[in-house]
């Protein structure tokens, strides 16, 4: 069933409508800057929270790996240790194919010693932009003036609860410092 639309015609008639809508957000925007404050704010606190799911998946492939490297490392030990009795035991054929398995079991180890060690630095660049973002927020809140609501009197600032968001990303930081140092740690 056709229905005689080149679909060549539809992706281009589909460009010039997203340029149009954009160009209209454009004017918008260029006419209400404090719309265009709370887009820009409402598009950095998306990009935060993917960067937290981001963080968060990397913490469990983390922690993936940390197991199977465990594991892993049991299983190193009982092939060393069968390849020991097999030398004792004269069983020398024997020996050497359990060395050869335990050279292959060595090797699986190292690359996902150094797979750890890339989650390590995908976490690290994760945590810098998740910085640079609480950052960005930090100096927008300071250069804005006090007619966002706050209290202007500091008897006053010294009452107003704490931001639920700056606690948040303070604790995220404080997590991700302390999961870094136990992971320095576990690496050597």
């Amino acid at each position: 069933m056709s229905t005689g639309t080149d679909p060549g015609e539809a992706a281009g008639w589909f460009e010039r409508l997203e340029a149009q809508l954009e160009q209209q957000l454009e004017t918008f925007l260029a006419a209400n800057p404090a719309q265009e404050a709370l887009l820009s704010e409402q598009e950095q606190q998306e990009r935060q929270q993917r960067l937290k799911r981001r963080r968060l998946e990397l913490r469990g492939q983390a922690e993936q790996a940390r197991a199977g490297l465990l594991q892993l490392a049991a299983e190193i030990a009982q092939w060393q240790q069968r390849v020991e009795r097999a030398r004792a035991a004269g069983a020398s054929d024997l020996a050497q194919r359990a060395e050869a398995h335990l050279h292959g079991l060595m090797a699986q180890g190292r690359d996902r010693w150094q797979a750890l060690g890339e989650l390590g630095s995908q976490f690290r660049q994760v945590e810098q932009e998740l910085d640079a973002l609480a950052q960005a927020a930090a100096s927008q809140e300071h250069e804005q003036p006090q007619a966002s609501g706050a209290p202007t009197d500091p008897a006053q600032a010294d009452r107003a609860p704490s931001d639920p968001a700056d606690l948040e990303q303070a604790w995220a930081r404080f997590e991700a410092e302390q999961d870094l140092e136990q992971l320095r740690r576990r690496q050597g």
